[in-house]
Parts: C-alpha cells; sequence; structure tokens
C-alpha cells in the first residue's frame, strides 16, 4: 500500500468521578500498539524510511514526543525499543513493542510480508517468551495496549469482529500471563479524521465499525474487571473531537500539514498533525488523561473503583464467557508459538 501514515485514534478526558489522586510507582513499561504508540521500531526496522518525511520526529508518527514518551517521563519509566534488543532476556526498563502500521492481529496492515508483528502477535510473542523462559509477567509492571484502528483504515473498514476479537485475546493473554496493570485504549471516531476522506474512504462505514469495536472491547474490559486482582484501566479516546476545542485546540478537523498556511506547530493549536495522527500537544493531552487514571484508580475505593472505568463508548455492555476466551488463547497460542522466533527486523 502508498499510504504514508499507519494508525489513528486520540484521546481526551476519562470523564472520572471525583477522588483523591494519589502517588504510583511501576517498576516496568510495556507498550503494545501501532504507529500511535511506536517511538522508533518500524522507523529503525526499515533503515529510519518509514516515517521518512523530515517534519516527523525521531521516528515518531507526530511533530515531536508522543505519549508513551510523556507518560515514561512522569512515570520515571523509558521502555527499550524491541528493534534495539534480543527478545530475551527482557530489560529491567521494559520494551516498546508497537510498530508503526500493526493490525490487530498477527500481521502489518502497510508493509506486509515482512514479518512485523501486529498488535496480537506482539502480546503472544511476550507471553510465549515468558512461558519459554519459565517467567511470568511482572505484576509491577505497567502495560498499555492500543490498537485497532489500521483494520478498518487499511483492511476492512466494515469488520469489527475481528479487531474485537485480536485485542480481547491481547488483553486476556496478558491477564493470563501475570500482568495486573493494564491501560486500555478505546478508539476516537475514524468517521471524523481526516483521513476518512481520503482514499474512497466512507465516513459513516468507519463511525460505524469504530462504535461496533469499542462496544466490544468494552464488553472484555467490564468482564476483566469484575476480577478484583487486576488494575485495568481505561481511556477513553472516543470523546475526544467533540471535547478537544474545550482543552484550546482551535483545529480539530484538519490536518496540520495539510494547513501549512496557518498552522505553527509550535503554538500547539492543531490537535492533528498528519491525516491520522494527532500533534505532540496531543499526545500531550492523552499522557495527562493517562496519568489521571492511573491515578485515580490507584485509589482503592470500592464505591468508585468501576465507576472509574471510562464512559461513552467504553460504558460497560456485558461480560464476554471465560471459556471461550480461554480456548481461544490456547488456538491462537499454538499458531504464534513458531511464528515469533522467525520475526526479524532488518536495518
Amino acid at each position: 500500500m502508498k499510504k504514508q501514515a499507519v494508525a489513528a485514534g486520540f484521546v481526551l478526558f476519562s470523564f472520572m468521578l471525583p477522588t483523591k489522586a494519589s502517588a504510583v510507582s511501576f517498576d516496568q513499561l510495556y507498550v503494545f500498539g501501532d504507529s500511535l504508540s511506536d517511538t522508533g521500531n518500524i522507523y529503525n526496522a526499515t533503515g529510519k524510511t518509514y516515517p521518512s518525511s523530515r517534519r516527523y520526529f525521531d521516528g515518531r508518527f507526530s511533530n515531536g514526543p508522543i505519549w508513551v514518551d510523556y507518560l515514561g517521563d512522569q512515570l520515571g519509566l523509558k521502555p527499550t525499543l524491541f528493534t534495539t534488543i534480543p527478545p530475551t532476556p527482557f530489560p529491567t526498563q521494559g520494551i516498546n513493542f508497537a510498530f508503526g502500521g500493526a493490525s490487530s492481529g498477527l500481521d502489518n496492515a502497510i508493509l506486509d510480508n515482512r514479518g512485523l508483528p501486529g498488535v496480537l502477535k506482539q502480546v503472544l510473542g511476550f507471553a510465549e517468551t515468558l512461558q519459554t523462559n519459565n517467567q511470568t509477567a511482572d505484576p509491577n509492571a505497567l502495560y498499555t495496549l492500543w490498537g485497532g484502528a489500521n483494520d478498518f483504515l487499511f483492511l476492512n473498514p466494515e469488520d469489527s469482529t475481528t479487531p474485537i476479537n485480536n485485542i480481547s485475546l491481547a488483553l486476556n493473554t496478558l491477564v493470563g500471563v501475570g500482568a495486573k496493570n493494564i491501560l486500555v485504549f478505546n478508539l476516537p471516531d475514524l468517521g471524523q479524521i481526516p483521513a476518512a476522506k481520503n482514499g474512497n474512504r466512507n465516513p459513516t462505514t468507519l463511525s460505524k465499525s469504530t462504535s461496533d469495536f469499542n462496544l466490544g472491547l468494552a464488553e472484555t474490559v467490564s468482564a476483566l474487571s469484575q476480577n478484583p486482582n487486576l488494575n485495568i484501566i481505561s481511556v477513553d479516546t472516543y470523546s475526544l473531537l467533540n471535547q478537544a476545542s474545550a482543552l484550546g485546540f482551535t483545529n480539530v478537523t484538519e490536518s496540520c500539514l495539510d494547513r501549512e498556511d496557518i498552522c505553527d506547530p509550535a503554538n500547539n493549536k492543531f490537535l492533528i498533525w498528519d491525516d491520522y495522527h494527532p500533534t505532540t500537544a496531543g499526545h500531550k493531552v492523552i499522557a495527562d488523561t493517562a496519568l489521571a487514571a492511573i491515578q485515580a484508580k490507584s485509589v482503592p475505593e470500592p464505591a468508585i473503583n468501576l465507576g472509574i472505568l471510562a464512559v461513552g463508548a467504553f460504558g460497560t455492555v456485558g461480560m464476554l464467557k471465560r471459556q471461550q476466551k480461554r480456548s481461544a488463547l490456547i488456538t491462537a497460542g499454538r499458531v504464534i508459538n513458531a511464528q515469533w522466533s522467525h520475526t526479524t527486523v532488518e536495518n
């Protein structure tokens, strides 16, 4: 495919009930996702040619640091890029497994036939490596998961079932190997981003698929949240396009790169950098919102613990059957077992 940007997704407030924020402490940060979370993996894997424009900052799909950088600074953690280390042993600072263009499943939606892992493959590979080394996931680490947009933008805009199943399986896999603190992002209304008007895409279809995906993901989050031993923290991205103006963004519908006549990256007034990705100012909002959600959930007040889970499209819809998840995990684990060890990246 000839697309130059890969995913879409943004964040705003979690609209959480008031509660006292307290200091939080994690000893590692693991990141799974696509270009919204990639701090240089696909850039290194493609010989520093993608993203190619000099207007993109240091291998990131934005004009500056992204939410992973900002949140990492706030937590005092900096994940190591997956492409700069061997898969094992895991470094103490955690790993960023996210690859620009990652589908929700096993492969890359943009650069196919290169062995670059999709979101589910990132998680299953992580789990497989732990099991091979007779380890469990660090229960004191923070694990972040954000994906699904590329399936709608570059694969099948009408199929919400596949990305729902993939991301749900990824979440259950992390829980299955011992992860306790998981930060989960839903999707914005993809029908409202600039890319929805490009490439013969149908904004109405993208909006419906986004809604269906968010409802399915909420179902998984609701089910996992019934476990008192898990700290599932969700950040609602769906509200951003309707609320970003309240944060001081004066242009939330056009990409900064498309309006160079009025776009000054230094003034932080544009929400969107290219047709798919937030500006660094938008990413800062994401990081601040994520940190607020983390701090709120760190206060063990039973009356609001579940209420802090995101609202809107991330509201509780139901509970997935655990047995179905367990069966799907076993099947997918077998599929990925052999594939992960052969995943290579070439500079």
